[in-house]
């Protein structure tokens, strides 16, 4: 399957829209090329083999490295969606907006590492996300970071 990837001027009209519709912030971008090379990255099959993998490091990506002023999380869940939507995953989509609010805070404070990031992920893309054991992953490492 041939998989369709966001430019970085989609992922930049994805940010406006995502502030306005989600109550405001701010616009300005401080890492455009960081955002460009995420992108671009993810295009390589060698590091990023499946989709899960480019959609985990999208997501990392986006949530950990400010590249906007503003709605970096926002933007994490967001970029990810559309990703899911050009790809035919629209079975998921919508709870993977909705449930991924909580996962991009522990992301962006470094509880969540990349690898249950991509645990997470790859539960929402076989609709399994109500894997007991997954979420008493989460729990403890949400508790052992905060500890």
């Amino acid at each position: 399957m041939t998989l369709i990837y966001l430019t970085l001027e989609q992922a930049v009209e994805v940010h406006r829209k995502t502030v306005e519709v989600s109550g405001g912030g701010t616009l300005g971008h401080l890492e455009l090329g960081k955002l460009d090379s995420v992108l671009q990255n993810i295009q390589n099959d060698d590091y990023y083999p499946c989709f899960e993998d480019k959609l985990t490091h999208l997501f990392f990506s986006a949530c950990k490295f400010h590249c906007f002023q503003d709605g970096n999380k926002r933007i994490a869940i967001t970029l990810s969606a559309q990703m899911l939507l050009l790809n035919g995953y629209l079975y998921c989509a919508s709870s993977f907006i909705r449930e991924m609010e909580n996962i991009s805070y522990h992301v962006a404070a470094g509880s969540i590492d990349k690898d249950l990031l991509k645990e997470v992920i790859a539960a929402h893309l076989e609709a399994n996300s109500d894997d007991e054991s997954l979420k008493l992953k989460i729990l403890h490492a949400i508790i052992e970071k905060s500890s």
